[in-house]
């Protein structure tokens, strides 16, 4: 899998780990920021379906 970095507003990373833990949603940030990627991705399919911009090969 490859690796990535980027710098996050120190805000947003207090966020996201109020989601990370044995209490939270998440069991580590990894996994945390791999789940908001993903929907987001979707989110935005979604978009451009209903926008007519998606191929019928995806």
């Amino acid at each position: 899998m490859p690796k990535i970095s980027v710098e996050v507003p120190a805000e947003l990373l207090e966020d996201l780990d109020a989601h990370v833990g044995e209490e939270g949603k998440f069991v580590n940030r990894s996994e945390a920021i791999r789940a908001s990627v993903r929907k987001t991705l979707d989110i935005l399919d979604d978009i451009d379906e209903r926008q007519g911009r998606l191929d019928d090969e995806q």
